[in-house]
């Protein structure tokens, strides 16, 4: 049943509407980025494909115009636990808020959709493969629907890493429902993946909004040394002794290696993937929303649409298969805004791996040449020298000026080197040894190493042996990786990793071009660049009752069941330690405190702020921006 167009006046009553929604319900004064225009296109019935980084308020572009428009807004979500987190926060603002997936007994599901047909509910989320039903489909043609919102649209992308096949047949919801608007939402999507997006979706006349890529809270840090897990212990001891924080690993059997390897030094760890059974990928996930300080170890099974806000940093321990896929999983960390890490360690066998995995797989051509060059472009931003961030926005066709200042690169600038004789010597080693062998025995030969399986072969003869001894081990896999990124050698997927030479070689080893290579940094350590804590911008004397604002929250949370966050964030609890509300009408001056969350814990909040009397001659902190 469509919804009727509303006339001009009614649109302009209708915006009125939404900022009094945003004012009164999430307890903001401002609409961020384009939300407004967003906002309006979706009230006055119209598409929209809306790209907006991670943490920039997604969710508000359809949340407020299915309050706005008549009807329930169905929310397409990819993931059974995100619905429920979300469902849960909508609860909490007084939102009549419901999901329907597989976790629910048949006498439940009932309920909810007795509650749609009833026109009970504003919001319903669905994942993909519930809604294409018959039977749901049938139902939500019983129903007036305010709008179809389509959360994390890239994954109708046959070339994203998060692809979902049932993602594109929701094209279906436009022919059987013409009239009612969708809107499609991503924080992550190159041009192809857009352009996928609207020919998938059939979104050809919605507006589209495109924010900045940019998360300039977020530091980007990328190490070739090697030895990473050491690395990130170094790195989490200095900067996030007691953060929670998310640990990417390429394989299931490294995930639980290094979970039980941080537990093991004392940081409490839990691994996430998909051999595990489903019950305790689910407790493992509720612990990691509702907790503080725990690290998930996780393959990328793990992650999509996490609404945690204070995940301090994002560390990966090998390459991701894309920038697209490198992006979407650094941009969990800091969606409070507030500064985070995107750390990574990368060596020369991440790189053999993924290039065997893509050339392994039973994929046409065509997707294997997209795949090659995808995971080129996330080499390119690994061994490049100048800012990442201006590398990582123009991948996404986005242009920053200036460097950012917060990467590794910009806060400490990389050497190069001429390795141009090395390079030759490397690979000489290659051709002279048949093509026929991998990195370590080349490095072997290369060394001179005394080693039976040379002597057995005559390398030892070969007048490359030995010629590279004033290398080291890690020197030579640094050249060789960078010859493999830069094209000028290739690895046999079916000879286990042998290399082979490509034709880019000939001009150097001719003698026709010279080679610089970044040098690799030696450990250091490294200062902090302005990490962040939740006390982050408190005085000193705001901090004791920030603490006990924390401690009720996490009370309250326990006594519902819900992630702390939920109740609120960090950020609205740091502006009530440092303003100090008095009474509820000031307490509502406060972002993140609407009229439901004054009603449900208004009084409990006053009442421990009074316990924590502000020193004499102290002044009010200005609240903080939306």
């Amino acid at each position: 049943m469509p919804t009727p167009e509303p006339t001009a006046t009614e649109q302009n009553q209708a915006m009125d509407q939404a900022l009094t929604i945003l004012r009164r319900i999430y307890g903001y004064d401002h609409f961020r980025h384009n939300q407004a225009d967003i906002i309006r296109t979706l009230i006055e019935g119209r598409d929209a494909l809306t790209l907006m980084p991670t943490g920039g308020g997604k969710s508000l572009c359809y949340q407020i115009p299915a309050l706005v428009r008549e009807g329930v807004g169905v929310v397409v979500s990819p993931l059974i636990a995100l619905m429920q987190d979300q469902v849960a926060a909508l609860r909490q603002l007084g939102i009549r808020a419901a999901f329907l997936n597989s976790t629910l007994d048949p006498a439940t599901a009932r309920q909810v959709e007795g509650e749609l047909l009833r026109g009970e509910l504003d919001l319903l989320y669905v994942a993909p493969e519930r809604l294409l039903t018959d039977a749901m489909l049938g139902l939500l043609e019983r129903c007036r629907i305010a709008l179809f919102a389509i959360d994390e649209a890239h994954c109708v992308s046959q070339w994203g890493h998060d692809f979902r096949p049932e993602y594109q047949r929701l094209s279906l919801l436009h022919q059987r429902f013409p009239a009612v608007p969708r809107i499609a939402l991503t924080a992550t999507a190159d041009r192809r993946t857009r352009d996928e997006i609207v020919d998938q979706l059939q979104l050809q006349q919605a507006e589209r909004f495109i924010n900045s890529f940019d998360r300039p809270n977020i530091r980007y840090l990328i190490s070739d040394r090697g030895n990473g897990r050491d690395e990130m212990w170094r790195f989490l001891q200095a900067e996030h002794p007691g953060d929670a924080g998310i640990v990417y690993c390429l394989s299931r059997r490294r995930v639980e290696e290094t979970a039980a390897w941080l537990s093991g030094r004392g940081r409490e760890a839990l691994p996430y993937h998909a051999g595990l059974d489903a019950d305790t990928r689910r407790r493992h996930q509720e612990r990691f929303l509702r907790e503080e300080g725990l690290i998930i170890v996780a393959t990328i099974a793990f992650g999509m649409g996490i609404d945690k806000p204070d995940v301090r940093f994002v560390a990966h321990l090998n390459l991701p298969k894309s920038i697209e896929a490198y992006y979407q999983e650094t941009g969990r960390a800091g969606r409070d805004g507030e500064p985070a890490d995107a750390w990574m360690s990368f060596g020369l066998q991440d790189v053999i791996t993924l290039r065997q995995f893509v050339e392994a797989t039973d994929a046409d051509e065509r997707f294997k040449r997209v795949a090659h060059h995808k995971l080129e472009a996330m080499l390119g931003l690994c061994d490049l020298t100048g800012c990442r961030r201006q590398a990582l926005l123009a991948y996404f066709g986005e242009t920053l000026e200036q460097p950012c200042g917060n990467c590794d690169n910009c806060l400490h600038p990389p050497a190069t080197w001429d390795a141009t004789e090395p390079a030759r010597m490397a690979l000489s080693c290659v051709y002279r040894t048949g093509q026929r062998f991998g990195v370590n025995y080349l490095i072997d030969v290369l060394k001179g190493k005394q080693d039976e399986r040379i002597q057995r072969n005559r390398h030892h003869r070969l007048s490359t042996f030995g010629i590279g001894a004033a290398l080291s081990g890690p020197d030579w896999r640094g050249i060789f990786r960078q010859l493999i990124s830069l094209g000028y050698l290739d690895i046999d997927h079916e000879g286990h990793g042998a290399l082979r030479l490509t034709d880019r070689c000939r001009p150097l080893l001719r003698g026709e071009e010279t080679l610089r290579l970044r040098r690799q940094r030696r450990p250091e350590k490294r200062p902090a660049a302005g990490r962040a804590s939740a006390v982050a911008g408190l005085d000193e004397a705001d901090r004791p009752l920030f603490e006990a604002l924390r401690r009720l929250r996490l009370e309250l949370a326990r006594e519902q069941g819900v992630p702390p966050y939920v109740i609120f964030h960090d950020r609205t609890l740091r502006e009530m330690a440092g303003h100090r509300p008095a009474s509820r009408a000031e307490l509502e001056t406060i972002n993140g405190v609407g009229a439901s969350k004054l009603e449900r814990y208004g009084d409990r909040f006053l009442a421990a702020i009074r316990e924590f009397p502000a020193a004499p001659g102290a002044t009010a902190a200005t609240p903080l921006s939306p």
